[in-house]
């Protein structure tokens, strides 16, 4: 679906441009888009791979698995039907802890196999249980302690102090997280009341 509203998105401005006699300007924008993107990509490599060593040095120090247990306790009560020794459980917790520190490459493919896993507890049902619908609220709004993907941005514009955006975001994250999972609680609750669940 996503595909084809880009692909709309790209037919009716090409059109538009070509009715407007102004093909030269979409040209510039392509190639210097282009350009700026390989050069964006290029710059965010190499804050990417050092985040990522980092937290592969905390993984290995056992940081990432005492924080999971720290955060184990509120875990277990957002996704109560979940039991506290299934695998999807430790892929929530992992998926948090990435997306904590921001690193959403990371976090993506413990989200896929969490997901995975909380199918299996669905017993394989076409539509979305209520844990799954809490982890992907949870993940799309996700705590960021560390800004890692905004900071190397900043850094590869030439920002003065690239990593000024980190108390920002923390709230801003932390208000959407909550915002999620009261949305996702009051959803829950109406269908409740109604017999839908």
């Amino acid at each position: 679906m996503i595909n084809k509203i880009w692909m709309s998105m790209l037919v009716i401005g090409i059109v538009f441009a070509a009715i407007n006699g102004r093909m030269e300007e979409v040209n510039e924008a392509i190639f210097s888009g282009a350009q700026e993107a390989v050069t964006i990509c290029l710059g965010l490599i190499s804050i990417l791979v050092f985040w990522l060593g980092l937290m592969r040095i905390a993984q290995v120090a056992g940081l990432l698995k005492s924080l999971a247990r720290v955060m184990e306790p509120l875990v277990k009560r957002i996704f109560p039907e979940v039991p506290p020794n299934h695998p999807a459980m430790g892929y929530i917790l992992s998926n948090m802890t990435a997306n904590l520190f921001g690193l959403g490459n990371a976090a993506t493919p413990m989200g896929i196999k969490a997901m995975q896993q909380l199918k299996e507890l669905n017993e394989g049902r076409d539509y979305a249980s209520r844990s799954m619908i809490t982890l992907l609220a949870i993940n799309t709004a996700s705590i960021t302690l560390i800004p890692t993907t905004v900071i190397s941005i900043r850094m590869s514009y030439g920002s003065v102090s690239p990593t000024e955006i980190v108390g920002t975001t923390l709230v801003a994250t932390t208000c959407s997280t909550l915002g999620a999972i009261l949305i996702d609680r009051y959803f829950y609750y109406r269908r409740l009341r109604k017999g839908r669940v």
